[in-house]
């Protein structure tokens, strides 16, 4: 399952309109940007991977009490926006990729108008 979740989620990330694939961190953790500011990071060494994505504060706090195991504070990340979630099927690919989404609109919301892409479904 945690292959196909991981294909799932690059694949997405892939598709948001001005991503970008880096890897500033060494081969093991893939940066997707847009206007050169981070919306996911993937530990693709990591068995499971995990993603980390930037969420509402709250909803953050939410989900690490609900998935204590699963759902962690952002890997050397700001702890209070980022999240990291481990791949592994517990959370199923519809709510992971609705995550990744809105890390993607969070990170275009605070870009100045000028350099936000539209977004992918518009």
């Amino acid at each position: 399952m945690s292959e196909e979740l991981y294909e799932a989620v690059t694949g997405y990330c892939e598709e948001f309109l001005g991503s970008v694939k880096e890897y500033p961190f060494g081969e093991s953790a893939g940066v997707y940007k847009v206007a050169g500011k981070m919306f996911a990071l993937i530990a693709e060494d990591a068995r499971p991977p995990r993603l980390s994505v930037k969420l509402d504060p709250e909803e953050g706090l939410a989900l690490r009490a609900e998935y204590p195991d699963h759902v962690l504070p952002g890997y050397h990340l700001n702890k209070r926006h980022w999240n990291t979630i481990v791949l592994d099927g517990t959370l199923d690919s519809d709510e992971v990729l609705a995550l990744l989404r809105q890390s993607y609109d969070l990170v275009v919301a605070g870009l100045p108008k000028h350099l936000r892409p539209p977004a992918p479904d518009r």
